[in-house]
C-alpha cells in the first residue's frame, strides 16, 4: 500500500461508479462539472482513477448533481472514503476560517531557499500525505480561504509592469523560481496591481491562485511559520499533517508546488526573513510579493518598483472612477486635481470617489478645497480609504532618528535636497543623515531624485509637516531653522564671493571655461536657490538683518551671470530693507543701488529703476560715498537710456565716470568701463554709430586689459557684452564682416563663463550678420547647432529649473 493512500481497486471502484452514474444520467463531463461546481480537470482525474479519494463535500455535490438517491449516494461516498488518503482533510472555503484566527494583510519578495526537510520516521512515512494527493485535493476544490480577492474593474495604467509579469509567465522553463518583488511608497496601489496581475495570469496557471496578507505594517507581522501553515492548509493539508517547524513546513510547501502552475500573492511583506521560507525552490509557480520596503537582502528576484502615475494616466484613472464625461468636461481642473493628489493612485482614487459621492460638485470645486495644504490630507479621506493612515503605518515603524530626519526634511524649500542640507536641519552629522535617508528610501518614504539628492512626495511632505507640528516644540523648530539657515546663508555667501572682483582668486587661467571652483559655486547657487532664498526670508523675519545684508552683498556680482532671474528683486529688496532696519545709510545706498540695477536690467521696469537710482544717489550723496554715487548715476543713466531720454542719459553716464575716477579699486575700474559702454549705446541709438564704434573700441580694449590682469568670470562677461555691443555698432553701419568678428569675439568670452543666457542674443545677431553676407546655409547650421547645444546645456544645468 502506498503511504497514506488507498488501493488501486478502491480508486477504480469510485471512478467506475462515478462514470457509470454520469452516463446513466445522460450528462457530459462538462455538464456534470458545471452542475456540481467541480473543475472539469478534477472530474476527469476522478473518472480516470487519478484522484484516489475526493473529499466528502465534493462527493455530496456530485451525488446531488447526478440525482442519486440516499443509498446510491452513500455507496459512492464509501467508495471515495476507501480511496481517500490519510492525513488529508476535506477542504472548504469556510473550514480554514473557522479553525484559524483572521490575520492582517502584508507582502514582500526574494529568495534564499532553505533546504527541504521532510520527516523520515516510520510514523511519518505512514501519516505523511502524498504530494500528488494533496495537489489533487486542492485542484478539486478550486477555492480556499486564501482565494484571490476580487479584481478592481477600473484598474488603470501599469502596462509595462504587467507586460513584464506576462513575459515571465510565458517562460515555460525558467532558470530560477519566478519571484517578483513589487515595492514603493505607501499609496502606489501595490496590492491592487499584484491582485490585478494575478487575475490576469490566472488562465495560464490552472492549479490555483492564492493571496496571503503578511501584515507587514501591523505591530506584529505574520510569522513565516504561521504563513506557511495557512498556505499548506489552503493547499489541502490537514491540520494534523502540517509539520511543526518552519523549515519542515517550507520543505513541504516547496514539494507541493514543485510541479504545479500556481500563482501566490504575498502581500505587504515586512522583511526578508518573513518572505524567504514562502518562496518555491523550483518549478513553474509565480510568486508576487509586495512591500513598502525594497527588501534589499532578497536575492534572485525580479524587482519591480512602482512609481506615481503620469499626468495622462492620472486623468484616465479619475475618468474611470468619476465618469469620463464629467472629467473630460473640465480638463484643466482635472489636471490640477491630479497634481494636488501628487499623481498617487490612492489619493486619486479617493478624489474620484469623493466626486462619485457628490454628483452635484464640480471638479473645480474639489480642486479649490484641496488647494489649502493644511486641510488636504483631511480631504483625501472617504469611507475606509485615507492617505494619512497609509503614511502613519510606515512612520510609526521607523526608529526615532529616522522619524526626526523625515520630519525635518519637510523644512527644506526645494523640490529635492542633499544629505548635507538635511543634516543641517536635523542637527546630525552628514554621513549619518545620508545613511538614514537611504534607509528611508528603502522604507518607501523617501525617493532618490538624482545622484546624492533626495526628495519627498508632495503628500508625504505634508504628512511630515504635520508630524513636525505634533511631535516637536516651537522652540525646537525655531532652533532647527536658525541653525540650518545660518549654514545655508554662510555657504551662499562663501560661493557668491568667488565672483566678486575684489575677492577673486588670482592666476586663474581662461582655458575656455570657468575654473572648477567657480563652476562648483555657480552650480550650488543656482540649484539651491530655493533654499538660500527661503533662509534669507527666514533671517529677515527673525531680525537677523546683518546676515541678510552680508549674503546679498556676497552674491551681487554673481547676479550678473543670471540676468533673467526674477528673484534678484526679491533678494535686494530684502537686503535694502535689512540695511534700513540696521540704520546704516551707506549700506542702504549700496543695496538700493542693487535693487535699481535689478529693475533696469532684469525686470525692464525702467521708470521704477530710475526712481530707485535717484533714491540711492540721494543716500550716497548724504554719506559722501563717491563710488555709490557713480553706481547710482550709472543705473539712473541706463534707465533714462531705455526711456529714450538719451541726452539726460549721456550726461548721467559722464557724471558717473567722473565719480568713478575719484575712486581706486577693481569695482570702480569696472564702473568706468560700464559708463563708457553706456555712453556708446546712447550714441548709436541717437544715430551716431560711427562715434559709438570709436568709444566702444576703447571700452573693449579696457575690458580685455582687465581680462589679462584678473581673468575672472565677471571680467570675461564684461568683455563679452562689450564685444557684442561693438557688433551692434558695426551692424548699424552695415559693416557685416566686422560685426561678425565682434560677435565671435563675444561668444569666446561667453564660453569662458559657462554660456549665460544672454549668449543667445549674440548667436541671433551673428546669424543675421551671416545672412547679410549671403551665407544663409552657414547661419542655419550655426543656429541649429547652437540651439541644440543650449537646449542640452539647459537640461543639464540646475538653473534650468528656474
Amino acid at each position: 500500500m502506498a503511504a497514506g493512500g488507498g488501493t488501486g481497486t478502491d480508486a477504480n471502484e469510485f471512478s467506475s461508479l462515478l462514470a457509470g452514474h454520469r452516463v446513466a444520467a445522460g450528462l457530459t463531463q462538462e455538464e456534470l462539472a458545471a452542475t456540481a461546481g467541480v473543475s472539469l480537470r478534477a472530474l476527469g482525474d476522478m473518472e480516470r482513477g487519478r484522484t484516489r479519494g475526493p473529499q466528502r463535500r465534493t462527493v455530496r455535490a456530485l451525488a446531488e448533481a447526478l440525482g442519486l438517491d440516499g443509498s446510491r449516494a452513500e455507496e459512492l461516498d464509501r467508495a471515495a472514503q476507501a480511496g481517500r488518503p490519510r492525513g488529508v482533510r476535506p477542504v472548504s472555503a469556510a473550514s480554514p476560517a473557522r479553525s484559524r484566527r483572521a490575520v492582517p494583510r502584508a507582502t514582500d519578495p526574494d529568495t534564499a531557499l532553505p533546504r527541504t526537510v521532510l520527516p523520515r520516521t516510520a510514523a511519518a512515512d505512514r501519516d505523511a500525505p502524498r504530494v500528488e494527493d494533496l495537489a489533487a485535493a486542492f485542484a478539486e476544490t478550486g477555492q480556499s480561504a486564501l482565494a484571490l480577492p476580487r479584481d478592481i474593474a477600473d484598474f488603470t495604467a501599469r502596462e509595462d509592469a504587467l507586460a513584464l509579469l506576462a513575459g515571465l509567465a510565458d517562460d515555460e522553463h525558467p532558470a530560477h523560481p519566478r519571484v517578483v518583488l513589487i515595492s514603493g511608497q505607501p499609496g502606489l496601489g501595490k496590492t491592487s496591481f499584484a491582485l490585478h496581475a494575478a487575475h490576469a495570469l490566472a488562465p495560464r496557471f490552472p492549479d490555483g491562485q492564492l493571496s496571503l496578507d503578511l501584515g507587514g505594517m501591523s505591530p506584529q507581522p505574520l510569522p513565516a511559520r504561521d504563513a506557511l501553515g495557512q498556505v499548506l492548509r489552503a493547499l489541502g493539508v490537514d491540520d494534523a499533517a502540517v509539520p511543526a517547524g518552519t523549515e519542515e513546513r517550507a520543505g513541504l510547501y516547496r514539494a507541493l508546488v514543485r510541479e504545479r502552475r500556481l500563482v501566490l500573492v504575498l502581500d505587504n511583506a515586512a522583511d526578508e526573513s518573513q518572505v524567504r521560507p514562502l518562496l518555491p525552490g523550483s518549478g513553474p509557480a509565480v510568486t508576487i510579493v509586495t512591500s513598502r520596503n525594497v527588501l534589499p537582502g532578497l536575492e534572485s528576484v525580479h524587482r519591480l518598483g512602482l512609481d506615481v502615475l503620469s499626468p495622462v494616466e492620472a486623468a484616465a484613472l479619475l475618468a474611470r472612477i468619476a465618469g469620463r464625461e464629467r472629467v473630460e468636461a473640465a480638463p484643466d481642473a482635472t489636471a490640477e486635481l491630479a497634481g494636488l493628489c501628487g499623481y498617487l493612485p490612492l489619493a486619486l482614487r479617493i478624489a474620484g470617489q469623493r466626486l462619485v459621492a457628490r454628483p452635484q460638485q464640480s471638479v473645480a470645486h474639489l480642486v479649490r478645497q484641496l488647494t489649502a495644504e493644511e486641510s488636504r490630507l483631511d480631504l483625501l479621506e472617504t469611507g475606509d480609504l485615507a492617505v494619512r493612515p497609509a503614511f502613519e503605518l510606515s512612520y510609526r515603524r521607523l526608529p526615532a532618528d529616522s522619524r526626526l530626519v523625515l520630519r525635518r526634511c519637510a523644512l527644506t524649500a526645494g523640490a529635492d535636497f542633499t544629505a548635507e542640507l538635511a543634516a543641517a536641519y536635523a542637527g546630525r552629522p552628514a554621513a549619518r543623515t545620508e545613511l538614514v535617508l537611504e534607509q528611508l528610501v528603502d522604507a518607501g518614504l523617501m525617493q532618490s531624485a538624482a545622484p546624492d539628492r533626495y526628495r519627498l512626495h508632495d503628500l508625504v511632505r505634508l504628512y511630515a509637516g504635520e508630524r513636525l507640528a505634533a511631535d516637536e516644540t516651537a522652540q525646537e523648530l525655531a532652533e532647527a531653522r536658525t541653525r540650518a539657515g545660518r549654514w545655508i546663508l554662510g555657504r551662499a555667501a562663501e560661493y557668491g564671493l568667488r565672483f566678486d572682483p575684489d575677492h577673486a582668486r588670482e592666476g586663474a587661467g581662461t582655458g575656455g571655461s570657468a575654473p572648477a571652483h567657480l563652476t562648483e559655486a555657480a552650480a550650488w547657487l543656482e540649484y539651491e536657490h530655493p533654499e538660500w532664498l527661503a533662509a534669507l526670508h527666514q533671517a529677515q523675519r527673525a531680525g537677523r538683518y546683518r546676515e541678510v545684508v552680508d549674503t546679498a552683498e556676497a552674491m551681487h556680482w554673481f547676479s550678473d551671470r543670471l540676468l533673467s532671474w526674477g528673484i534678484w528683486a526679491e533678494v535686494f529688496q530684502l537686503s535694502a530693507d535689512a540695511a534700513r532696519a540696521l540704520g546704516d545709510r551707506r549700506l542702504e545706498a549700496v543695496h538700493v543701488n542693487y535693487l535699481a540695477w535689478t529693475y533696469v536690467t532684469c525686470l525692464h521696469r525702467y521708470q521704477r529703476g530710475v526712481e530707485l537710482a535717484s533714491e540711492a544717489l540721494e543716500l550716497a550723496v548724504a554719506v559722501g560715498d563717491r563710488e555709490q554715487q557713480g553706481w547710482a548715476l550709472t543705473y539712473l543713466a541706463s534707465g533714462l537710456r531705455y526711456l529714450q531720454r538719451h541726452r539726460e542719459a549721456t550726461d548721467a553716464f559722464h557724471r558717473a565716470a567722473d565719480a568713478f575716477a575719484e575712486v581706486a579699486g577693481r569695482s570702480a575700474m569696472i564702473g568706468r568701463l560700464v559708463t563708457l559702454r553706456g555712453a556708446a549705446n546712447c550714441l548709436r541709438e541717437s544715430g551716431r554709430a560711427e562715434e559709438a564704434v570709436e568709444s566702444r573700441r576703447r571700452a573693449l580694449a579696457g575690458a580685455l586689459d582687465l581680462v589679462e590682469r584678473w581673468s575672472s568670470p565677471l571680467i570675461h562677461l564684461l568683455a563679452a557684452m562689450t564685444a557684442h555691443e561693438l557688433g551692434l555698432d558695426r551692424a548699424a553701419l552695415k559693416r557685416w564682416p566686422a560685426a561678425e568678428k565682434a560677435y565671435r569675439q563675444a561668444l569666446a568670452h561667453f564660453e569662458a563663463v559657462g554660456r549665460p543666457d544672454s549668449m543667445t542674443k549674440t548667436l541671433t545677431e551673428l546669424g543675421t550678420a551671416l545672412i547679410e553676407q549671403d551665407r544663409a546655409e552657414e547661419a542655419r547650421e550655426l543656429l541649429t547647432e547652437a540651439l541644440t547645444d543650449l537646449s542640452a546645456e539647459g537640461l543639464r544645468s540646475p538653473g534650468a529649473r528656474h
